[in-house]
């Protein structure tokens, strides 16, 4: 195979510099030309025939979410979007996403030089996914977004790679767990914001909680969220530290902080933590998993939904270990099949299923006892 062939779409100078360099220095990719704004870009993309995009939000004379609908429209094709850390960078991206985006890179207000350079292989790593992600399983989920205010954001990952251990430390389940506190953990990351509403929706407002863990900035969080909540029945939320865990409600983890369960007497409360990303992530999906393993043992579920990386692998196999049911989404219908194709290799996955049944699955261990009893 080749090399991939990237398109950089951005009206700054300077952007298109750095990331034409950054994208440059691996041997796996092709910049193949940059242009300044969408009408340009119309016609590189004719005589290029580029296999990557990257697509800044805000540009002259065409925005970055109309050129990408006319785009996934007429000629599909995997576009990583160039956005901002803001509130309005944050729905923008949200809405291409939901268009048919694969992934976005987040862009800092200050220091762009340092900060790009600085988030280079993970920069290089999501150009690389994007070019292997399906990208129709997106754009044909795709509804218009509402007309709303674009928003900026940063890049949601760190290059340090640190295991679960430095956040909470392998233990064994704790004992006298009552099999009526039933729990769902799922996590998501490339395609995910999409794939989570797909799922939810399917969720009636009695649903036992659910701990979400998706890959994003905090600045993306409340956005979110909030997209979330208007996709379900049940009511969703950022989770403050030491709130209590009820039936009906969808727990999403600050773009800041890992997110973990802990369970006194028979209930079970959120704990928030401000240390070192894990799988170069914060949050991390295997904290979240690795928690609710110990506190909730054969009375959970997991779910893994498409991603890039091994994120949330090593975590469901504790799940899985300790009693707990396991669903992943298969590989026909994900963007990206890493996360819970890594799992499967893991031999740790119950369930693979389509995106579509992920959620009629999860209802059916519910309402069949498949949780809560001792494996």
């Amino acid at each position: 195979m080749g090399k991939i062939r990237v398109l950089v779409i951005d009206d700054s100078a300077l952007i298109r510099k750095i990331l034409t360099e950054v994208l440059s220095s691996s041997p796996d990719i092709e910049v193949v030309g940059a242009a300044a704004d969408p009408l340009i870009a119309r016609e590189m993309i004719k005589q290029l025939n580029p296999d990557v995009l990257t697509l800044d939000i805000e540009m002259p004379h065409m925005d970055g979410i109309t050129f990408l609908s006319n785009l996934m429209r007429l000629r599909p094709t995997p576009v990583v979007m160039i956005s901002t850390l803001t509130e309005h960078g944050a729905e923008a991206t949200l809405n291409a996403l939901a268009l048919g985006a694969v992934d976005f890179i987040a862009k800092p207000r200050v220091d762009v030089v340092n900060t790009l350079n600085e988030y280079a292989e993970e920069i290089i790593s999501k150009v690389i996914s994007a070019a292997q992600a399906k990208v129709g399983n997106l754009y044909n989920r795709a509804v218009k977004p509402p007309k709303t205010q674009p928003v900026a954001a940063t890049v949601s990952d760190v290059s340090e790679k640190h295991s679960v251990d430095v956040i909470l430390k392998a233990a064994p389940i704790k004992n006298h767990i009552s099999p009526t506190n039933k729990i769902i953990a799922l996590g998501a990351s490339t395609g995910g914001t999409e794939a989570i509403k797909a799922v939810v929706k399917g969720f009636p407002a009695d649903t036992p909680p659910i701990l979400i863990t998706q890959h994003l900035p905090a600045a993306f969080s409340d956005s979110f969220v909030r997209h979330i909540d208007l996709a379900t029945a049940m009511s969703a939320c950022i989770p403050k530290d030491g709130q209590q865990v009820e039936p009906g409600n969808i727990y999403l983890s600050p773009g800041d902080k890992h997110m973990l369960v802990i369970r006194e007497g028979g209930k079970y409360f959120i704990q928030l933590n401000d240390g070192l990303p894990v799988n170069r992530h914060k949050p991390a999906v295997d904290v979240l998993f690795r928690s609710v393993s110990q506190c909730a043992g054969a009375n959970a579920i997991a779910v893994l939904l498409t991603g890039m990386g091994a994120d949330g692998a090593m975590g469901m196999k504790e799940m899985h270990d300790a009693g707990a049911k396991t669903v992943i989404q298969d590989e026909q219908s994900s963007v990206v099949w890493g996360m819970p194709g890594a799992a499967f290799k893991l031999g740790c996955t119950d369930y693979v299923v389509s995106l579509d049944e992920v959620a009629n699955k999860v209802l059916s261990l519910v309402k069949s006892g498949g949780i809560g009893k001792a494996s």
